[in-house]
């Protein structure tokens, strides 16, 4: 079953990176850490900005991300923090190195998923993206994972550079063992956005004639794939997630922004200061998610308008959605 995942308006999404230091360097991360901060934060701050959000809501999801969250000498104490605060779900997104012993810290039973990257079906690809023995470590450690009883999923950033290779991901999932199948589309922003490396979005043609496609085959696998809408059609009407949802993605530095695609530019809506969570002075990205504009993501337009394209007569052939506008196939 094929549906579009629109946007919750009842729950809280806080995508918090507890660190930006890393030990890969791929070509496509979008980490900036001139504009998201050098630092990692102790346990008693991370336990202070979860508590800004899990009294927001009774149904509030947190992804612990980086850099790489396992560097973090505390990421267990901060799965078990969420727990205690009552967290609907907890994910961990991680390279698949699993620092710290991380398996052996936390239960099974206190976290919804870990959640792997891996950007090719082959070792040369993936390698050649996010670093030479990843494929390896990645794919063993996914092992590793549902050997202790784990959930995973698995996330494949598509771009130019691997696409050739999502039909192939099919029966390496099946072999892995894996629950669910993110595919993203690559942001220009962070390292992608760097003149030198030569990784980019796909045209719109190959996304539409090559995502849903291979989705569908994963999914008949039982395997549940989520990837971002992206294009809209003719007949469905633009929303924007900074106004009708609660997402919030927090930086190590205090920044939140409410939209990824922000990320690159202090344009944050919201900061943390002393541990409180304060709205930011104007302009910021708030008053951006107001904006009406024919191409529909008002910040798609100013930041990465490449997969944009224009009638004789000026109008947009089609409308951008909302990044956070997802397509969902089940079929379990």
């Amino acid at each position: 079953m094929k549906k579009t995942v629109s946007f919750s308006k009842n729950s809280i999404n806080v995508f918090f990176h507890i660190l930006t230091d890393c030990n890969l360097r791929c070509r496509h991360c979008y980490i900036n850490r001139e504009q998201h901060g050098k630092n990692t934060l102790p346990i008693e701050t991370i336990a202070a900005w979860l508590g800004a959000f899990a009294d927001k809501t009774r149904e509030a999801n947190v992804i612990f991300l980086g850099g790489e969250p396992t560097l973090h000498p505390d990421l267990s104490l901060a799965v078990k923090k969420a727990n205690s605060l009552g967290y609907k779900s907890i994910t961990i997104d991680t390279n698949g190195y699993l620092f710290h012993d991380i398996l052996s810290k936390i239960k099974p039973n206190e976290l919804d998923y870990i959640s792997f990257s891996l950007d090719g079906a082959t070792r040369e690809t993936n390698d050649m993206i996010r670093g030479k023995g990843s494929y390896d470590k990645c794919t063993a450690g996914i092992k590793k994972a549902n050997s202790k009883g784990f959930n995973t999923s698995l996330i494949y950033t598509v771009s130019t550079e691997n696409i050739h290779e999502l039909e192939m991901m099919t029966p390496l999932l099946k072999d892995l063992g894996i629950d669910r199948f993110f595919i993203q589309v690559v942001g220009i922003r962070g390292k992608s956005a760097e003149t030198d490396q030569n990784i980019r979005q796909v045209s719109r043609q190959e996304w539409l004639n090559t995502i849903p496609a291979a989705a569908e085959k994963v999914a008949d696998l039982g395997i549940t794939v989520t990837y971002p809408k992206v294009f809209l059609g003719p007949e469905e009407t633009f929303e924007c997630a900074g106004l009708v949802a609660d997402n919030y993605f927090i930086f190590p530095n205090g920044r939140v922004y409410r939209c990824p695609l922000c990320e690159d530019f202090p344009i944050h809506g919201m900061v943390f200061e002393n541990n409180n969570l304060t709205p930011t002075e104007k302009i910021n990205e708030s008053d951006f998610f107001q904006l009406n504009i024919p191409e529909g993501c008002v910040m798609n337009r100013l930041i990465q308008p490449d997969n944009l394209s224009y009638n004789g007569d000026g109008t947009p052939e089609y409308q951008i959605a909302c990044c956070m506008l997802k397509e969902e196939i089940s079929n379990k």
